[in-house]
């Protein structure tokens, strides 16, 4: 990735938090046919210190825990909030009109080696846990256990467990931080005119790193 020091989000806690929030990854492997990816939800774990791990699950009926490089590190890519931005939000387009159109963005790259675990006990925690995660919001949240065992027990047995122990993270805070400051305010305005929660919080991120 290219990453230009002033773009660059180098504290692990926010690359983490950015990971929490955005789960939903695409995970790039290199296989016998060239480079595969896969879109996949994960669960972050703080072990070990300071990176952490990626847990997640893929169908059996996917090849790619079958099918992957030992020798080259998988890439996980998570994306956060982006936005369009106009040179014409820019009030030095006045002065100079020397303004292009641009795109904001936040994104976290981890990379490591891909482990496969072929586990059901393993499998059944992390299935638990990820619909814990992810049934917290509902009124009525659903759970593994609601299912019959058996019905589990089958989806279980169709599913591959993949782990990613991180060794490398590069974060890309891409938000306006190369252009003056009236400019940037210009973002700032004009994305908050929207309902887009993307550009709402790339307008928050934008007036955030204003002020560091």
């Amino acid at each position: 990735m290219y990453l230009p020091g002033h773009f660059a989000e180098t504290h692990v806690e926010i690359l983490h938090q950015l990971i929490c929030e955005r789960p939903l990854a695409t995970m790039v492997t290199l296989g016998s046919n060239g480079l595969n990816a896969n879109h996949i939800p994960f669960e972050l774990a703080a072990e070990p210190a300071p990176m952490g791990t990626l847990r997640a699950h893929v169908a059996r009926a996917n090849p790619v825990w079958r099918d992957f490089s030992q020798s080259v590190e998988a890439l996980a890519i998570f994306q956060g909030p982006q936005a369009y931005v106009s040179p014409s939000w820019y009030p030095t387009k006045q002065s100079t009109g020397e303004v292009v159109p641009t795109y904001n963005y936040v994104v976290v790259h981890a990379y490591g080696p891909l482990r496969i675990v072929d586990d059901v006990a393993w499998l059944r925690g992390l299935v638990s846990r990820l619909t814990e995660r992810f049934e917290a919001p509902q009124a009525q949240p659903w759970r593994v256990t609601d299912a019959p065992e058996s019905f589990i027990e089958k989806q279980l047995q169709a599913i591959v467990g993949i782990e990613i122990a991180v060794t490398k993270l590069f974060g890309k805070w891409k938000v306006s931080q190369n252009r003056p400051e009236i400019d940037r305010e210009g973002v700032v305005s004009e994305l908050s005119k929207t309902t887009d929660a993307d550009s709402l919080a790339i307008a928050g991120l934008v007036r955030e790193r204003s002020k560091t």
